[in-house]
């Protein structure tokens, strides 16, 4: 971001104003950090600020602080776009396009005041007037931080908008895992465990907290439901709406079940299919150099970075995993290489 966009933004938060953030659909820790980060610091500066979202997110997301504030747009749809609509600023937070936003796309894109997008995705839109876009960055929630510094109030960040921040750190490095971590993600972790973010307790509100139908889903998928093609070096799963409802399936249930996929020895490429009533959710992920973004944008409707992405089959669960076979075989050479 320019020093003059950054004069404008500053210029344009300097005074009162309703503000309203939005992420993308069936948001996860890093929306939800990122988002209620960026909702406790405008609160502290003086500003009437809210978050919505366009689904539900994780249960095992709602200990976060400000949690209670958050509007759901297909819980409370009049609210929600009540909310837009009086809002003076508007954040895009974690998504690059409208489209990602599902059921709040019309109104990010038709929304009259300010636009300011920060996120971390590859080709971002033309669709707001400020954008704070570092695809290098491991999350969205890292560049809060950055726009927190960028007008020098890294002193008022405090132990909720730390906690926020690390949460999104934490999971969309995949526990300082992926790629994407780099001594920047580091240092910003440290720091708000220093600003007060307590990480064993959000490290045990996230990944301890399951409950016995997750762990049995997650059971029955990696035992039943895992199909590995090994001449490919590659792996997937894929769960019918049938069996998603026999263990009382909630969202986020699945959270991180694609990476065991990725963690079996020699599979360089994961992709994990699932059913909803009118298409297949997928989230692909890989290894080193080979584009899982690709395989979503080219094939499965969707984008993301290259060692993660997601996309959407829109057709039966069994079509979507013939597509899978049929697109397997054209990437041969990376997927072997």
């Amino acid at each position: 971001m320019k020093e003059k966009e950054i004069q404008e933004i500053g210029d344009l938060l300097s005074s009162h104003k309703k503000i309203a953030i939005t992420t993308h659909q069936f948001p996860d820790g890093d929306a939800m950090g990122s988002s209620l980060a960026l909702y406790h610091y405008l609160k502290l500066n003086g500003h009437d600020a809210a978050v919505v979202v366009p689904t539900y997110y994780p249960d095992f997301l709602h200990w976060m602080p400000g949690d209670e504030e958050v509007t759901n747009y297909m819980t409370h749809q009049h609210k929600a776009l009540d909310i837009l609509d009086e809002a003076e600023v508007l954040f895009c937070l974690d998504y690059n396009q409208p489209s990602r936003t599902k059921n709040l796309a019309d109104a990010v894109e038709n929304f009259k005041g300010t636009k300011i997008l920060i996120d971390h995705h590859p080709n971002p839109g033309d669709f707001v007037d400020y954008k704070l876009s570092v695809i290098e960055a491991s999350s969205t929630a890292e560049l809060i931080y950055e726009f927190i510094v960028m007008f020098n109030d890294e002193r008022i960040i405090n132990r909720d908008i730390a906690s926020c921040i690390y949460t999104g750190i934490l999971t969309d490095t995949g526990s300082f895992a992926y790629g994407s971590t780099t001594y920047r993600a580091h240092y910003i972790a440290g720091e708000m465990i220093k600003a007060g973010a307590d990480n064993l307790n959000i490290q045990n509100e996230i990944f301890n907290s399951n409950s016995e139908d997750r762990v049995r889903l997650m059971g029955f998928a990696l035992s039943d439901k895992l199909t590995i093609v090994p001449e490919l070096n590659a792996g997937y799963i894929t769960l019918a709406l049938e069996e998603l409802d026999r263990f009382n399936f909630q969202n986020g249930d699945t959270e991180g079940l694609v990476n065991h996929v990725l963690s079996i020895k020699g599979v360089c490429f994961a992709v994990l299919m699932l059913e909803r009533e009118k298409s297949v959710k997928c989230s692909f992920r890989s290894i080193g150099q080979f584009p899982s973004n690709e395989v979503a944008g080219n094939h499965f409707n969707g984008g993301g970075h290259m060692n993660a992405s997601g996309g959407e089959h829109y057709g039966s669960l069994a079509e979507a995993e013939q597509l899978l076979q049929e697109v397997l075989p054209k990437y041969k050479e990376q997927l072997i290489g």
